[in-house]
């Protein structure tokens, strides 16, 4: 009896491991299986944009009618962050997607697992199904037409485990028409003195308590959509550091504490806000109620009183003249501008067969046709010299103009200002744990700005306490690296179970164990 208790209960362990443990290492099969039929999962992030849906949609519909043996079923999602919390989920049980839209800092967490997420070294360059090659049924882009400082982004712990889908950065959406009322002119680039000065110069008021720039109740100057891009831009503009290739936190220092100083004492004014406290920079810069607002160049067809995507109503609709600078430089002569968007990466499956049909759509993605129309959708940047240097997108960046939707000139300004700043650009280290150090950076200019907004005392000890605070509440104590160890969170109740099992089956063992000998001393 206990030996037929003890069976079963090996055996319920063994198949509750089942989709948890790490997979085998993914390798190339000599040629694709065109016999058979793949159905595979893309999970991928829209803004609500109608227009990237569609994108979507017909690249599906024209993969499929190239590759008709593969079936793509599209997921989409909202917001980066549920990707993010999905995939984590559900990791455990081996049901990821086939291929996601995400982030590289989030891969470096998918990574923990073993073999969670392939290596795209050699697909990239496979002469057979590597980009552009022989038996790659699309005209797809070559190795060296994907722009290398967006490729090498994808590097994490020194192989390629991410492909650029499309870049972004930030830009400085600039109210022109209120500067100029207050008797400054734009520069090319625009310094954090002078943006400061007339943040501050904009809140003066009249006797019946109205700004006397817009005439309104309301002005809020300057309001950052992310805070983290903020700390790190600026972090990095200083030389100061932020973190290294090891995975070392190294963002709580005095540089750090000396820009928090800086931050508060505009938001104690109320010249300077964010996103998270106030809302979206794109309403109050089209309300008249802020002159300078930073968002993604993603974003720009939300700028400006004449752009297609409005979020308020048409009666606070406030006419100005718009127009787009890189984020605020310390040195304007050494400009540096964070690169970022959205990257594609391959889950690994028991089958490389359902790899390579994975890879063969992650590689259409990149295809003329698909990098163009979704860079056309809002203010990307196709990450490919193919379609940048293409004629069709050549001529879509030189029909900028103001009333018409697809050539809406905030957004192709937009989209020339990383083209032309690529060399000006950078990245962050990536890690297990450099999602939640990024979080952490947009968390110190959040509580800052909070706390001088109610008027707290901010001091030294004020800021010791944050680093403190901030470093428990993200786990940033604990050892990180690509390979490294991190909190993760509480254990899934999976896992749960399982470890449960695990004990009751030792305990089982001992059990018989101890009976065994006692029946022989018998």
């Amino acid at each position: 009896m206990m030996k037929r208790l003890l069976i079963i209960l090996m055996v319920l362990l063994l198949c509750g491991c089942h989709g948890s443990r790490g997979s085998s290492a993914f390798e190339l099969p000599e040629s694709f299986d065109e016999s058979r039929n793949y159905e595979i999962s893309f999970w991928a992030k829209n803004d609500t944009n109608i227009n990237q849906v569609n994108v979507y949609k017909k690249a599906i519909a024209d993969f499929e009618t190239i590759y008709p043996n593969i079936k793509v079923n599209l997921k989409l999602y909202t917001d980066y962050s549920r990707i993010y919390n999905d995939v984590i989920t559900n990791i455990s049980t081996n049901t990821t997607p086939n291929v996601c839209i995400t982030y590289p800092d989030h891969i470096a967490t998918y990574m923990t697992g073993d073999n969670t997420v392939v290596a795209l070294d050699e697909l990239l360059d496979d002469e057979r199904y590597g980009l552009g090659g022989s038996e790659v049924r699309f005209d797809a882009p070559k190795k060296d037409e994907v722009v290398t400082e967006f490729l090498n982004e994808g590097i994490i712990g020194g192989n390629y485990y991410a492909l650029p889908f499309m870049r972004s950065t930030e830009a400085l959406y600039i109210n022109k028409t209120y500067v100029e009322k207050l008797g400054y002119e734009i520069p090319e680039v625009m310094t954090w003195d002078l943006i400061w000065e007339i943040s501050e110069a904009a809140l003066a008021k009249d006797e019946d308590d109205n700004f006397l720039v817009n005439g309104q109740k309301i002005m809020i100057p300057f309001i950052y959509k992310s805070t983290d891009n903020m700390m790190i831009s600026i972090l990095k503009q200083l030389n100061a550091p932020y973190s290294d290739d090891e995975g070392n936190v190294l963002i709580f220092n005095d540089t750090t504490r000396d820009v928090l100083y800086e931050i508060a004492e505009h938001a104690s004014t109320g010249a300077f806000s964010t996103f998270k406290i106030s809302s979206y920079p794109a309403n109050f810069l089209n309300a008249g109620q802020c002159i300078f607002a930073i968002d993604s160049t993603a974003g720009a067809t939300w700028m400006g009183s004449k752009a297609p995507l409005l979020d308020i109503p048409e009666d606070q609709l406030v006419e100005f003249e718009t127009v787009v600078r890189p984020i605020p430089q310390y040195d304007v002569n050494d400009m540096k501008m964070i690169s970022q968007g959205p990257s594609l990466c391959i889950f690994n499956k028991s089958d490389p067969q359902d790899v390579l049909a994975s890879w063969l759509f992650t590689q259409y993605l990149l295809s003329n046709d698909v990098q163009i129309a979704y860079s056309k959708t809002e203010g990307y940047v196709p990450v490919t010299l193919k379609a940048q240097n293409d004629v069709s997108y050549q001529e879509y960046l030189a029909a900028g103009d103001e009333d018409d939707e697809e050539h809406y000139l905030i957004k192709i300004e937009a989209a020339k200002l990383l083209i032309d700043n690529v060399a000006n650009s950078f990245v962050t280290s990536v890690f297990n744990g450099s999602a939640s150090l990024r979080d952490a950076a947009g968390s110190l200019i959040e509580n800052t700005c909070k706390s001088a907004r109610r008027k707290q005392t901010i001091d030294d000890q004020y800021f010791a306490d944050l680093y403190e605070k901030l470093t428990s509440l993200y786990h940033l104590d604990q050892s990180t690296g690509v390979s490294g160890n991190k909190d993760l969170g509480p254990l899934p109740g999976t896992s749960v179970a399982l470890l449960s099992a695990l004990g009751i089956s030792w305990v089982c063992i001992g059990i018989y164990y101890f009976l065994s000998i006692r029946n022989k001393g018998k």
